[in-house]
């Protein structure tokens, strides 16, 4: 059975701490959006990860537009990330497809561990 949805409110604010931790350090939607979706608003990973997703697609919009007016952005650099992330993310979609819920939320958890012991020993 399909949980009901959070509060709109509830969402807004995941939404405006995500927004936030973008602008400020790059991240906002894996690092940020998903695990407060999966821990505040009760989604399931592959539910999280679709829905941050799609809502990184229009955060990344208005935050490029707002960093290209600012002169901001090596466009250039952008599309070589960009383009091969497009198939990657292909890849990843149909691998994480391919792997329990459970699996994800703890690999997920292992890589943010991993990310955060990069940050604080350099």
């Amino acid at each position: 059975m399909r949980r009901p949805l959070p509060s709109l409110w509830s969402l807004a604010g995941i939404g405006l701490a995500g927004g936030a931790f973008s602008a400020l350090f790059g991240v906002g939607g894996g690092l940020i959006v998903v695990p407060l979706l999966i821990l505040l608003a009760g989604f399931e990973t592959r539910r999280a990860t679709g829905t941050s997703l799609a809502a990184i697609g229009l955060t990344a919009a208005f935050g490029a537009a707002t960093f290209s007016a600012l002169g901001e952005v090596e466009w250039v650099e952008a599309a070589v990330v960009g383009v091969p992330a497009m198939a990657g993310t292909l890849a990843g979609t149909w691998a994480q497809q391919r792997v329990s819920s459970r699996l994800l939320t703890l690999l997920f958890a292992v890589f943010l561990l991993a990310v955060a012991v990069r940050l604080v020993v350099g």
